[in-house]
Formats: C-alpha cells, sequence, structure tokens
C-alpha cells in the first residue's frame, strides 16, 4: 500500500477544475475551494463533491442541504487562493469588491465571473476515509458561460 507521501504526490499530477463552494447558514455565509468535484449523473444531474470530514463546511453542508458550486475562470486565481487560506473569514468578506449574487434556489453567495454556477440539493452523503463525500442534485444552472477559460489545478499550482 503506498504512504501517504505517495498518494499526495501521484494524485497532485492530475489536472483538475477549480470550484468554490458557498453555503448560506442562517445569518452566516460560508465557502471553500474544492478541487474534488465531479459529475455523477445525467438523469437526475448529479454532481459530487468531497470535503474533509473535519472541516467546518462538511458540518455546516450536513445540516444545510441547499448549496452552491462556481466553476472558477482562470481570471480568478485570487478568489480560489483567498477561499483555500487557513483560518479565512466568511464568504461575505471574502466576496467583498468582487461581483456576487444570491442564488435563487440555494440563497448561497454566488462569485460572478465564473465558467458556470450550479445550485444544488444534497441528496446523500456518504463517509470516505477521512473525506464526506456529498452528492447533490442540480437544482438550476445559475449560469453557464463558454467565453472564458476555467481555472485549473495541477502540481500544487493555479493554471
Amino acid at each position: 500500500m503506498a504512504d501517504g507521501t505517495d498518494f499526495v504526490e501521484a494524485v497532485a499530477g492530475f489536472a483538475t477544475g477549480v470550484v468554490v463552494l458557498t453555503v448560506r447558514d442562517g445569518r452566516d455565509d460560508h465557502g471553500t475551494t474544492v478541487t474534488s468535484f465531479m459529475s455523477v449523473s445525467l438523469e437526475p444531474p448529479l454532481v459530487l463533491v468531497g470535503l474533509s470530514s473535519s472541516s467546518y463546511l462538511a458540518e455546516v453542508l450536513g445540516r444545510r442541504d441547499r448549496w452552491a458550486a462556481t466553476v472558477l475562470s482562470s481570471g480568478q486565481r485570487a478568489l480560489a487562493g483567498r477561499f483555500a487560506a487557513a483560518g479565512r473569514p466568511g464568504a461575505r468578506i471574502l466576496l467583498a469588491g468582487e461581483p456576487h449574487h444570491r442564488g435563487t434556489e440555494s440563497d448561497a453567495l454566488v462569485p460572478e465571473n465564473g465558467v458556470a454556477a450550479l445550485e444544488c440539493g444534497t441528496r446523500q452523503t456518504i463517509e470516505a476515509g477521512d473525506h464526506a463525500l456529498f452528492v447533490a442534485e442540480i437544482l438550476a444552472a445559475d449560469y453557464i458561460t463558454r467565453e472564458k477559460e476555467p481555472l485549473i489545478r495541477v502540481n500544487r499550482r493555479y493554471l
């Protein structure tokens, strides 16, 4: 069996899109940058996101079943970094000065100028090692554009 270091090195070479996940929890708005995001099913339309089980956001998603996932564009590297930083403030502060709005289905903050934004409703949670996998149905495509290049992460760098 590969050790943790080998595993991290192996998957670091796998290019993936970059998504900002946001959720409203009462008066607070939370968010994080994720690279563990994928489509699962066309009928019904389902996606999957993986979060560390020990993260506060995983706890919030355990009690709030509606959230938004914004596929970031290549011009949103700084935004990805802000949402990935340890000890980050709430999503409202992270989006201050950035174009954004509230999703009509999720009530989550949705950054604008990405490639796409999806509003999601959790249908199933699966414990997988040190992560929780949230399988969610797409409630709405908040926006989709093909005019921008997506932000990609590979070898621990945004491209």
